[in-house]
C-alpha cells in the first residue's frame, strides 16, 4: 500500500529539464491565449451567439482545464524539485482528468448533431437548437462525464497493492496506475470495456460518425458546387478536430499493452493533453469565417478605442 506516488515526468534526463520546462510552459501559455481568445470572442460578439460557438465556448473551458490539470505537476516539480503525489490527490487528478476526457468527446457529439440540424434539417434548425436545447445538451455533457467515471475511479482508489510507488509518466494516468497495481484488476478491465469503451467512447464515435453520414448525404444532395463547397466548409473546422481527437485516442488506448509501449503510450498523452487544445482554437479561427471576421472586428474596435 502507497501513500505517494513519485511522478518521473516526461524525461529522466537531468540536462533536458529545462528545455522541457520552457517547451511545456511556452505550449501552455498558447493553449490559455488560443482558448481564452475563443471564449471571450464567443461572449463578446453578438455573430457568434449561435449553437455553434456556444458549444465551442464550452470546449474552450473544457481544454484549458484539462491542459492545467495535467501540466500543472511539470511545472510544480520544476520550481520546487519535489516530484511526489498523495494518494489521493493522484486518485483526483485520474477522475478529473478522465472526466474532461468522457466530456469533450460528448461535446463534439453535441457539436455534430448541431451540424447535422443546420446542414440536413435548416428550415428547423432554430426551432430545434434553441438556447434552452443548447444550455440542456451542455449540462448533460458536463454532469455525465463527472458521474460516469466514478465507478472505476473508486475501484482503483481502493487497490491495496502497488509493484511501485515510482509512476513513469508526467501525471496520474489511469492506465498507468492500473499496469502498477498488483490487486486483481479483473472487475476493472471489464468495467473499462463496458463503460469506458463502449458507454463513454464508442457510443459518441457511433452518433457523430451517424450525423456525418446524413451530412455528407445532404450535401453530395446540392446540385450546385458553390453550395456544397459552402456546406462542408461549415462543418470542416469540426470535423478535423473530431478526426485527430480519436485518431490520438485510438493510439494512446487501443495498443497493445506491453513495457515498450510504455514510453509510446506517455507521448500520445502528451499530444493529447498539449498539442489538441493548443490546435483546437487554430482550427477553428483558421478555417472559420465568422471567427475570423469576429476577431477583425475586435481588432478594429481596438484600434478605435485606443
Amino acid at each position: 500500500m502507497v501513500n505517494y506516488f513519485i511522478i518521473k515526468g516526461i524525461s529522466d534526463l537531468p540536462e533536458l529539464q529545462l528545455l522541457i520546462f520552457l517547451l511545456v510552459l511556452l505550449l501552455y501559455l498558447i493553449i490559455l491565449g488560443g482558448n481564452l481568445s475563443i471564449l471571450l470572442l464567443v461572449c463578446l460578439d453578438s455573430q457568434l451567439k449561435t449553437p455553434m460557438y456556444f458549444f465551442l465556448g464550452n470546449l474552450s473551458i473544457l481544454d484549458v482545464s484539462s491542459a492545467t490539470v495535467t501540466l500543472h505537476k511539470i511545472f510544480f516539480s520544476y520550481i520546487t524539485g519535489d516530484k511526489t503525489v498523495s494518494f489521493i490527490g493522484c486518485m483526483a487528478q485520474v477522475y478529473v482528468f478522465a472526466s474532461f476526457t468522457s466530456q469533450e468527446l460528448l461535446l463534439l457529439t453535441a457539436m455534430s448533431y448541431d451540424r447535422y440540424v443546420a446542414i440536413c434539417k435548416p428550415l428547423h434548425y432554430h426551432i430545434v437548437m434553441t438556447p434552452r436545447v443548447c444550455i440542456i445538451l451542455a449540462l448533460f455533457c458536463w454532469v455525465w462525464g463527472f458521474l460516469q467515471v466514478l465507478p472505476p475511479v473508486y475501484i482503483l482508489a481502493n487497490f491495496s497493492c502497488y509493484l511501485s510507488n515510482v509512476l513513469n509518466h508526467f501525471f496520474c494516468d489511469f492506465a498507468s496506475l492500473m499496469k502498477l497495481s498488483c490487486s486483481d484488476t479483473g472487475v476493472l478491465v471489464l468495467l473499462n470495456l463496458t463503460e469506458g469503451l463502449l458507454v463513454s467512447t464508442l457510443t459518441p464515435f457511433i452518433l457523430t460518425f451517424i450525423s456525418y453520414v446524413f451530412i455528407i448525404i445532404s450535401i453530395l444532395k446540392i446540385q450546385t458546387s458553390a453550395g456544397r463547397h459552402k456546406a462542408f466548409y461549415t462543418c470542416s473546422s469540426h470535423l478535423t478536430v473530431v478526426v485527430l481527437l480519436y485518431i490520438i485516442l485510438t493510439c494512446q488506448y487501443l495498443v497493445p499493452n506491453s513495457k515498450s509501449t510504455v514510453d509510446l503510450n506517455k507521448h500520445y498523452s502528451l499530444f493529447n493533453t498539449m498539442a489538441i487544445p493548443m490546435m483546437n482554437p487554430l482550427i477553428y479561427s483558421l478555417k472559420n469565417k465568422d471567427v475570423k471576421s469576429a476577431i477583425q472586428r475586435r481588432l478594429r474596435l481596438w484600434r478605435l478605442n485606443a
